[in-house]
């Protein structure tokens, strides 16, 4: 029985790396290169018109940022999975990454076969981190979850909190305002109401928080 490859979209400014890409990707069985894209618009514009399997993400676009396209990917097609590439370890862009839906973000510096192996491991429906950004995060979350405490969460009324919850879970204000039965415009009130609040500038900051709460209410393995 025959099985259908992957199909995989590359989002890349530099067009030397597109090409490099395609031509390391489609020497590997199993794999196909559907389209490729040069910033914001064309990637979303690509991902709509190929119906790709699993996204190859730039993080850095001539007109925005990857976590931008992939959040707009994720939004418009949730089967779509999206692999951060990037040249830098930057634990604001790996968080604003995942909340955006990411499944995965690696380093160019990635071997040809590393890569393979997680775009197969995120067409599956699993997730990765490159090990090198893996503890830049852990630490982050860490140091989020120590700043502030159970007196910063009283301070949101229970809607707030679940929408709090949401976020967390990496959910984009369209699937959260339809999981609380909301406008779109009107979550992005609260969200905005929920920074203020906290203390906050960003989504991914708030994602930390909630994630070093839950991390801190954890037994520790030592105890």
């Amino acid at each position: 029985m025959s099985v259908n490859p992957t199909r995989l979209l590359i989002v890349d400014d530099h067009e030397v790396v597109r090409v490099g890409l395609r031509l390391l990707l489609e020497r590997r069985a199993g794999l196909e290169v559907v389209g490729e894209a040069d910033s914001v618009a064309t990637a979303v514009e690509a991902a709509s018109q190929c119906s790709p399997d699993v996204v190859i993400m730039d993080i850095r676009l001539p007109d925005g940022s990857g976590v931008e396209a992939c959040r707009e990917i994720r939004a418009r097609r949730p089967e779509t999975k999206v692999i951060m590439l990037t040249s830098y370890a930057d634990e604001d862009a790996v968080l604003a990454a995942i909340l955006a839906g990411a499944s995965g973000y690696l380093l160019k510096q990635i071997g040809s076969q590393a890569l393979v192996d997680a775009i197969q491991t995120v067409a599956r429906g699993r997730s990765l981190l490159d090990p090198s950004v893996t503890e830049k995060v852990l630490e982050r979350v860490r140091r989020m979850g120590t700043s502030a405490g159970d007196e910063q969460l009283s301070k949101l009324t229970a809607q707030e909190q679940r929408i709090l919850a949401l976020i967390a879970e990496g959910k984009t204000n369209k699937e959260i305002a339809a999981a609380v039965c909301l406008s779109d415009k009107t979550v992005k009130n609260y969200v905005s109401s929920i920074l203020s609040k906290l203390n906050l500038s960003r989504r991914s900051a708030a994602a930390a928080y909630v994630a070093g709460q839950r991390r801190g209410s954890e037994p520790s393995s030592h105890s």
